[in-house]
């Protein structure tokens, strides 16, 4: 059977190496490891690779060192922490510390997590390399960037075991000592709590009676094996709750989230994804209840709007602009769309021609009413109201194409920053102009509208107007009648 896992000096490797071995040869230093994740696939080493084939991650050794039992044998060791990992394992490369790929070798596939998936594990990854002489290598790395493996823990610990700068107490020599509870013990080896010694103090004295413990005192237990027992006056043993524990370890497996069962999750700051497979933190939380810390609440009414006319012209509550007309004469103040089957528009104009104190027919109302027909002919109506001598006198339009037309109006000089406000049938459509085109004379293909003079105390009808006579006195022409 071929060998399936193996380890390959480069050819560059190689080189290094037998030029180490010639006198005055400069020593390799192996001091980096990287791991790689072949591409997706277990790879073949090949002495020609300067590379690995897919490096996941890289990381200064942990530990380069000779072999044990065999003296031309090189053991360079790597340790992958627990927060790092996301990655399939299938490939190793050992490099010098000036970048040469020394060795590469292929591993038994093994995906390694990180702690942010809900499981994590320190990695340690060891290559053995053959060497003639290794005297060619130096077997030193740099300590600060050095992780303590579990191997390493051990084999301090169990050289420190079998050192004497631990020694146990004695009846002779001061050491450690373990504690004890007990009150039956001949042990010369161990230590009475001051538990023990009350014990056998009441005792001795009369006052204690040994008691079984409960669930709501202490006192004496018998231990237990059982890991299906429900008793509630049995103590587990260590034995048991291994058993229970290696029981529960080799069940679980962890399983994503979803909004129908509990499981792992990842978090995200995003306020503006959709995704179900994602935990917000309390940091898009907030940034959510800002923003909506940031909008008008409903029961306010609006009562929380800063600017209450700008919003009402936002929202369409009241269509309105300025106009301004500095001649005397004819402008172009709107564009309207009128489909027939009776579509109406209304355009009122705040303020006339002029800007004198005191003058106050120069603050005038203007209203335009438009409303289309019923298609025969085709065609619109236009009707002007005037309140004031200051307002606009005549109203005119132009069919420009289809159901559009263009909307003028005759008026005085000086007619500054009118206001403008419209509102339309949901089949029509108003454009104002807030800088209107200007002519001194009505357009010639414009279609005159009638206007009409809303008479008050401002604006009286003179005698000719009612057909009275006027107060001067006149001429009555014809018979008169006087009725019964």
């Amino acid at each position: 059977m071929s060998t399936k896992f193996k380890t390959v000096i480069t050819t560059a490797g190689a080189a290094k190496l037998a030029a180490a071995t010639m006198p005055g040869g400069k020593k390799i230093n192996l001091n980096v490891m990287a791991v790689g994740d072949g591409g997706g696939k277990l790879p073949d080493p090949d002495a020609g690779q300067t590379q690995l084939v897919n490096e996941v991650w890289r990381h200064t050794l942990n530990k380069i060192s000779q072999d044990n039992r065999y003296s031309n044998y090189i053991v360079a060791e790597l340790v992958i922490p627990p927060e790092v990992g996301g990655f399939w394992m299938r490939e190793l490369g050992l490099y010098d510390d000036e970048g040469t790929l020394i060795a590469v070798a292929n591993m038994a596939e093994s995906y390694k997590p990180e702690l942010a998936e809900g499981s994590g594990r320190a990695q340690t990854c060891r290559m053995v390399i053959i060497v003639s002489s290794v005297e060619s290598v130096a077997l030193s790395i740099d300590s600060t960037m050095v992780m303590a493996t579990q191997d390493y823990v051990d084999d301090r610990l169990a050289e420190h075991e079998k050192s004497r700068r631990h020694p146990d107490a004695t009846l002779k020599e001061k050491g450690f000592t373990q504690l004890s509870n007990a009150t039956d013990s001949e042990s010369e080896t161990l230590a009475a709590t001051p538990k023990a010694v009350k014990a056998a103090y009441d005792l001795a004295d009369g006052k204690y009676t040994a008691q079984d413990a409960t669930t709501t005192r202490k006192g004496i237990v018998q231990l237990s094996n059982a890991t299906d027992s429900v008793s509630e006056t049995f103590a587990a043993t260590p034995k048991a709750v291994k058993v229970a524990y290696d029981l529960a370890n080799a069940k679980y497996t962890a399983q994503d989230a979803t909004t129908a069962r509990k499981g792992i999750i990842q978090l995200s700051n995003a306020t503006d994804s959709t995704s179900e497979t994602l935990a917000a933190t309390p940091k898009a939380v907030k940034a959510a209840m800002d923003n909506a810390n940031g909008r008008l609440e409903k029961n306010s009414n609006g009562g929380d709007i800063p600017d209450k006319k700008q919003f009402a012209r936002t929202i369409g509550a009241v269509t309105s602009t300025t106009i301004t007309t500095g001649e005397s004469g004819w402008f172009k103040i709107a564009t309207v769309v009128m489909p027939q089957s009776t579509s109406t528009a209304v355009i009122k104009l705040y303020g006339g021609s002029g800007y004198n104190v005191g003058s106050f027919e120069q603050a005038a109302i203007s209203e335009l009413v438009l409303r289309a027909g019923n298609g025969s002919p085709v065609g619109i109506t236009a009707t002007l109201w005037r309140r004031s001598p200051s307002a606009a006198n005549e109203v005119a339009w132009v069919n420009t194409s289809g159901d559009t037309y263009d909307i003028y109006i005759n008026i005085g000089q000086y007619a500054y920053w009118l206001i403008a406000q419209y509102d339309y049938t949901g089949n029509a459509n108003v454009t104002l102009h807030s800088t209107p085109e200007y002519s001194s004379v009505q357009p010639g293909n414009s279609t005159s509208g009638q206007t009409y003079t809303i008479y008050s105390s401002l604006m009286k009808p003179t005698a000719g107007d009612v057909g009275a006579l006027p107060i001067t006195g006149g001429r009555l022409n014809g018979p008169l009648g006087i009725g019964t």
